[in-house]
């Protein structure tokens, strides 16, 4: 009975991703958001369960790639392709207006999420870092911004709405950055998997310093933080990967 309950965590993630997927449907792209950060809890807890449990079977690692294509790729796909016609229906853009079929531009993170995750399941070098920006980090990127989009006013210590608000209320902006985290998501880029060894400092600095970081983060700049960690997650990954090419995260 054990063996089935990391599985039965990893339907739940693909269960909030389709609840995603219909709430951004029917245009509540916030509470589609929230859906999301509930899939990206149990894609965590399925993994946390089945190492503490000892158990691992080739259906539960089957079912987790079908599970975050659902909720990592189809759901943020949809989530961007209403979130930027919503933002151009509010300020309209030229070239979107004469252009409509850019929003399809949306479906690359679909495309390359699937992608990535048929590559990760046969790649045997994925042990202690990604090959490729991961999905949920992905995914996560997109649905902080429209949260940061819908609630502005949120206390923090530090209001930066002034740089981020332009980046996330321009569709052409967000469409751009969607085709370059899926580019992300199928690069040859060793990335950083932040996986604990243990619990000790010296064998976990790198995972507890990017813990530390967005906790600043999050005090400083409340939701703000979640976009941000992720795009110095990805600045370290790259960074690390050209300064040694033999080095892990």
């Amino acid at each position: 009975m054990k063996k089935q309950i990391p599985n039965f965590i990893t339907v739940l993630n693909l269960l909030f991703g389709c609840l995603a997927v219909t709430n951004a449907f029917e245009g509540d792209l916030y509470v589609s958001a929230i859906y999301l950060i509930f899939a990206l809890v149990c894609d965590f807890l399925d993994g946390f369960a089945a190492r503490a449990l000892k158990v691992s079977n080739p259906l539960g690692e089957q079912l987790d790639s079908l599970a975050d294509m659902v909720a990592f790729g189809l759901a943020p796909g949809i989530l961007l392709y209403k979130f930027t016609k919503e933002l151009h229906e509010a300020n309209p853009v030229q070239i979107l207006t004469d252009f409509p079929e850019l929003f399809y531009l949306a479906f690359t993170i679909p495309v390359f999420s699937a992608i990535r995750l048929a590559k990760f399941n046969i790649d045997t070098r994925q042990t202690s870092s990604f090959i490729g920006f991961p999905t949920p980090a992905n995914a996560s990127f997109f649905l902080f911004s429209i949260l940061i989009y819908n609630f502005p006013d949120l206390p923090k210590i530090i209001d930066i709405n002034f740089i981020v608000m332009p980046i996330y209320s321009n569709p052409l902006i967000m469409l751009g950055l969607g085709i370059v985290l899926s580019l992300l998501l199928i690069a040859e880029i060793p990335m950083c998997s932040l996986k604990f060894k243990n619990l000790k400092w010296k064998d976990n600095k790198q995972p507890f310093s990017f813990i530390l970081i967005w906790a600043s983060l999050m005090v400083l700049t409340n939701i703000n933080a979640m976009p941000a960690i992720i795009v110095i997650y990805i600045v370290v990954s790259v960074i690390n990967n050209f300064t040694n090419k033999n080095a892990t995260c």
